[in-house]
């Protein structure tokens, strides 16, 4: 180690390796703390930059960095990413032949890896760890850390066993990082891994650049079309639920001419492995994915991500619309909700064999629907939940920017519960609806539900509208969704108070349809379209070609070239040599060599656009 200050050498890494000028909030605490040889846990929103946490110290202390990874896609694009700045980084799992194993067993041992990405599974080899134990290992990283915990959304038995590694190698400091956690899931983390009076780093939940927009599921496919007429070119993940329906929506949108690929668990490792390349290499624009894709995706110019089914949990939903925007432009993150993909998810949850697992899960799809529901600002509820408490609204979800009409639905509620209870509290909210419409069915005719009190005496709603009444009805408690008696609607405890009128009730009218749009968001940093003038914007496309030339000639994804990010810097600040090149962020000493020359030829090639 140099004599500098230990904050010094850190930042001196950071500004000619990784080409920044500062670090972002906490960075520089954390990197000190692992430098200084402290155990830490750190909770960093995607996007914030937890990598750099614990690569900065792999650069700074002696010997060679272990990072724990969970998926093979995840260690092979950090890598990768590693390589391009010119840092000493390799990835061991089982994705590789013998010959390639030996080499990088060689390089360890020869003190030539500043790195060395590993999964699980193969650290945790008695024969690895105790050749691990004989050499000078500088830090352990335990990326995904959430995966440890049963509570956590992404339970990893193998990582579960992690903690016993804490002991063997005593003077060795650890980083466990996660994107996402609730308190509970951070304590069995922290009880799990025996860290030595670990440092707690947790950072901001909030990710400005990111618009929240709900939208309540009725022709989902159309929805979605809708939504990407604004984001043509750009690239996206669109997640569903089921196999079946990841491949309908990748049909339809291919149809569309969008270059979209499906990928799920069930598909060919070699499929997967193409799809996942192409997509961070821009050759595809759109996957469509089960939650199988994602948690190794390190791409930093994905623009949206819409969720087509309702997710389990928050923390799923948060890490997964965190997966947009992680260069700090601005992005979109779109929810289709609907009141059967609750009951799907209920009937899922209450087959969950083990009562307090069982509890957790139906705690944590209450929130999520919470979420989809609130009437306020989407991104306090997300802030709510992680324990970061806010109240000023973001300006940037769509309950702010297209705030719900309130009317008082104490008599639409009282006709909703009253005809639940006419129909013998046996009947789902479609059946109820048609009845209170006034619809004339075969169902109705021969149930001979045309003689019940209620019948038509809701004709003043549309379907849409009742539906919205009944959702939030399910909501507020006063109406109860049996999943296991084919989500029937049942009365509850306070059916009575609001059926006998001692209740006053406001019911939000449910929205109207909006495209996703580009109006202009809080987070200071507009989309690369937005933000250029339309002098710049010529020059901006400009570059992109050649970045993605390059990238091709070098195999290695365009954004690892340099992100969308510098490149409006470019376009804007036009640099006309190395020292100005410097300036840009994200331009760092090896890629100036590597790169640098290229593009200042196309910028001075350029200058008259």
């Amino acid at each position: 180690m140099s004599s500098q200050p230990p904050n010094n050498i850190a930042l001196d890494v950071l500004q000619s390796i990784f080409g920044y000028n500062e670090f972002r909030a906490q960075q520089a605490e954390i990197i000190d703390d692992i430098i200084q040889g402290r155990d830490s846990f750190v909770l960093m929103p995607t996007g914030g930059g937890k990598s750099l946490c614990y690569q900065i110290p792999a650069l700074v202390r002696s010997g060679t960095a272990i990072v724990i990874s969970p998926l093979i896609a995840l260690m092979q694009d950090q890598v990768s990413a590693l390589k391009a700045y010119g840092i000493r980084a390799e990835y061991y799992n089982s994705s590789l032949d013998p010959d390639t194993e030996h080499e990088i067993m060689r390089q360890l041992h020869m003190g030539e890896l500043d790195l060395l990405y590993v999964s699980p599974e193969r650290l945790l080899q008695p024969a690895f760890l105790s050749q691990l134990q004989s050499l000078p290992i500088s830090l352990f990283a335990i990326d995904e850390a959430h995966c440890i915990s049963q509570w956590g959304h992404n339970f990893r038995p193998e990582y579960a066993r992690i903690g016993a590694l804490r002991a063997l190698f005593p003077d060795v400091p650890f980083i466990a990082l996660t994107a996402t956690a609730d308190h509970a899931t951070r304590h069995d983390i922290l009880d799990k891994l025996h860290f030595n009076q670990p440092q707690v780093h947790i950072s901001s939940f909030d990710r400005p650049n990111i618009r929240y927009t709900v939208m309540e599921k009725r022709q989902p496919l159309k929805q979605l079309a809708t939504f990407l007429e604004d984001h043509k070119t750009e690239c996206g993940i669109v997640y569903a639920l089921s196999r079946k329906k990841v491949e309908e929506v990748a049909e339809n949108l291919k149809g569309l001419g969008y270059r979209v690929k499906a990928y799920h668990a069930g598909l060919p490792s070699d499929v997967r492995q193409s799809v996942h390349q192409g997509f961070l290499r821009d050759e595809i624009d759109i996957v469509v994915a089960t939650v199988a894709f994602g948690m190794g995706i390190d791409k930093s110019n994905v623009r949206f991500v819409v969720h087509y089914d309702l997710p389990k949990n928050i923390e799923g939903y948060y890490q997964e619309t965190g997966r947009a925007g992680r260069d700090g432009l601005d992005s979109e993150a779109l929810l289709l909700f609907g009141m059967q993909d609750v009951a799907t998810a209920k009937y899922f949850v209450e087959n969950v064999p083990d009562e307090e697992q069982r509890r957790i899960e139906n705690f944590k799809l209450s929130s999520m629907v919470n979420f989809a529901e609130a009437q306020n600002c989407r991104r306090n509820v997300l802030l709510n939940y992680f324990g970061e408490p806010s109240h000023k609204p973001c300006g940037n979800c769509d309950v702010c920017l297209n705030p719900p009409t309130l009317f008082d639905g104490k008599v639409a509620a009282q006709k909703a519960l009253s005809c639940v209870y006419r129909l013998g509290e046996s009947f789902g909210a479609k059946h109820i609806i048609d009845v209170l419409r006034g619809m004339d069915n075969e169902r109705i005719r021969s149930l001979n539900h045309k003689e019940i009190s209620t019948y038509g005496v809701g004709k003043d709603y549309s379907a849409h509208e009742w539906n919205s009444i009944l959702r939030q009805l399910i909501h507020l408690g006063y109406l109860y969704q049996d999943i296991q008696n084919y989500s029937t609607l049942k009365l509850t405890q306070s059916s009575g108070d609001l059926l006998k009128g001692k209740i006053e009730l406001d019911l939000a009218f449910p929205k109207k349809e909006v495209k996703g749009g580009k109006k202009r968001t809080t987070s200071g940093k507009k989309s690369s379209k937005d933000s250029l003038l339309d002098k710049d914007r010529a020059l901006f496309e400009e570059l992109r070609t050649l970045r993605k030339e390059i990238a091709d000639s070098e195999d290695i994804p365009a954004y690892q070239v340099f992100g969308d990010a510098a490149l409006v810097e470019m376009a804007q600040q036009r640099p006309t040599d190395d020292s100005e090149l410097l300036r840009i962020s994200g331009v760092g000493e090896t890629k100036l060599a590597r790169f640098g020359f290229e593009f200042l030829n196309c910028l001075r090639q350029n200058q008259h656009l």
